[in-house]
């Protein structure tokens, strides 16, 4: 997938890394009144910057550090949002949608307006600049890196690197959760995607007929991964969230399944 280097100015490359099949899967979110958790800081508003880019080729639709894809056909859009390091989490923030809006600026911004967006990508530190001089994904810099379809929305375009606020909001997503498997012989790899709730995963685990539950561990961003002899029996997956909320699907996958086929099972309240 792509991944999104540090921009020094307002249009970024995009330089594709890995590749990976998603199925279709529609999505939309939940206001942000509606979120309720037990972490505070999931509905402050906080302060941070905001620049865009713009695709320049089919392909730079296609992925992100988080590993979903293809980001038009697995139903994320334009939606999406490439964090800095300090946002990032390493990889576990995949997945969480925030609202973002334009502050402090009467000339560039709209007023009145916000989007919501979903984390699939990583906007990487440029230590050649300093965080105050063109490293703008430089810790401990929190920022946004937003297509320019979700940028136009909130700010006029010329105005490039933007001062923004951001909180956590509850995802809201059509459907299930979604797993797509891959791997090959006992090396299993499960993209979880699609995920309601506070969206992002912090644990997994998959049982065969023949197996207890297994935990999976994260392999990069939302593919978990396990060593197990798993074939020729019905997938049941555990899936736990930031908020300690866990979703359990029995038999998602049929005992007949293959690699590169994804499964849709039950789904986090939104």
């Amino acid at each position: 997938m792509p991944i999104l280097e540090n921009p020094n100015k307002a249009t970024l490359p995009l330089l594709l890394v890995f590749t990976s099949l998603l199925l279709s899967t529609a999505t939309s979110h939940s206001p942000a009144s509606s979120f309720s958790s037990s972490s505070p800081s999931l509905s402050v508003w906080r302060s941070a910057r905001a620049t865009y880019y713009a695709a320049a080729d089919p392909r730079d639709l296609v992925g992100g550090a988080c590993g979903y894809g293809d980001l038009v056909k697995s139903g994320y859009g334009m939606a999406t949002v490439g964090l800095s390091e300090a946002l990032f989490e390493r990889g576990q923030i995949c997945g969480a949608c925030f609202e973002v809006r334009c502050v402090q600026d009467l000339r560039w911004c709209i007023p009145g307006t916000s989007i919501i967006v979903t984390a699939t990508n990583f906007c990487s530190p440029n230590y050649g600049f300093t965080a105050e001089g063109g490293g703008h994904c430089n810790p401990p810099n929190k920022h946004f890196v937003l297509p320019i379809e979700a940028f136009e929305k909130i700010a006029i375009w010329k105005a490039g690197n933007m001062p923004v606020q951001y909180r956590r909001i509850k995802c809201r997503k059509e459907g299930g959760i979604r797993f797509t498997i891959d791997g090959e012989g006992i090396f299993i790899s499960v993209l979880i995607s699609n995920v309601a709730g506070v969206g992002d995963v912090t644990a997994v685990k998959v049982k065969g007929s023949r197996t207890g539950w297994l935990p999976m561990g994260r392999n990069w961003g939302q593919n978990w991964h396990v060593n197990a002899d798993l074939k020729h029996q019905p997938l049941s997956f555990e899936v736990t969230s930031s908020d300690d909320v866990t979703v359990t699907s029995f038999n998602v996958a049929p005992k007949n399944w293959n690699f590169g086929q994804s499964f849709e099972g039950k789904q986090f309240d939104s």
